[in-house]
């Protein structure tokens, strides 16, 4: 059973959100609130799993509320308002809602916070086996086995899981580095992280590039010549 919150400064709001859940019977709502300081109080109160979480609150707002919790349970941001979904994110949000909330849409939410809840608890007991890729539309739970390449562009890293389009998130290629266990997965570069294991051919083009085949992944990847020489190394070859 799923403990909610649900967290919104109207009534109505609330109502509506109550009747969405009742179509879905491993959903037990535990409590609603309509300002920073009750939903504090009702988190406190009856330690939720999760809270569907409005951005304007009576006095404040949802990220002022998370801001006053050490360890605040899984959020959905439910609201009318589409131009804060990046600062959503940016504090972890499972996912982000729009008002009217389509009862196919809150499914799907329900869905990643189930998914997210099983992350959460492999982690607590050491494994290290899956990670999460978020992104603003979907979060994807993918082994660590199944990650082909990481690729940095800008602010954001191009993921590329095995036989999936590549997944753009917004973190940093350093982000990966710490969640990638090496060995396998060998950082060539500043710009990218491979996963030794599904290396599959190295093509030299020249004195200064190389390209690489992987499994899972069409495309084939170009190195320079020092992340070929260090590819090498790793392998055991001559550089």
């Amino acid at each position: 059973m799923l403990r909610v919150l649900i967290v919104d400064d109207e009534h109505l709001a609330r109502q509506a959100m109550r009747r969405l859940l009742s179509a879905h019977p491993d959903v037990e709502i535990v409590g609603e609130a309509g300002g920073v300081t009750h939903a504090v109080q009702e988190i406190e109160r009856t330690q939720p799993q999760m809270i569907f979480l409005d951005i304007e609150l009576g006095g404040g707002d949802g990220f002022d509320l998370l801001a006053t919790l050490d360890k605040p349970p899984i959020v959905v941001f439910v609201t009318a308002y589409a131009e804060h979904a990046v600062e959503a994110f940016a504090v972890n949000a499972v996912d982000y809602l729009l008002k009217p909330v389509a009862p196919e849409r809150l499914a799907e939410s329900l869905t990643r916070v189930e998914r997210q809840l099983t992350l959460g608890e492999m982690q607590a007991a050491g494994g290290r086996g899956v990670i999460a890729l978020r992104t603003p539309k979907r979060t994807l739970l993918a082994q660590t086995d199944e990650i082909v390449a990481v690729r940095a562009d800008g602010d954001f890293t191009h993921v590329f899981v095995a036989d999936q389009p590549a997944l753009m998130i917004w973190r940093t290629l350093a982000h990966f580095e710490t969640l990638l266990p090496s060995p396998p997965f060998l950082r060539l570069g500043r710009s990218l992280i491979v996963n030794r294991d599904r290396l599959r051919r190295i093509e030299t083009q020249s004195r200064e590039s190389a390209r690489i085949m992987l499994q899972g992944m069409e495309e084939a990847l170009t190195l320079g010549r020092a992340a070929a020489a260090r590819l090498r190394e790793a392998l055991g070859h001559e550089a």
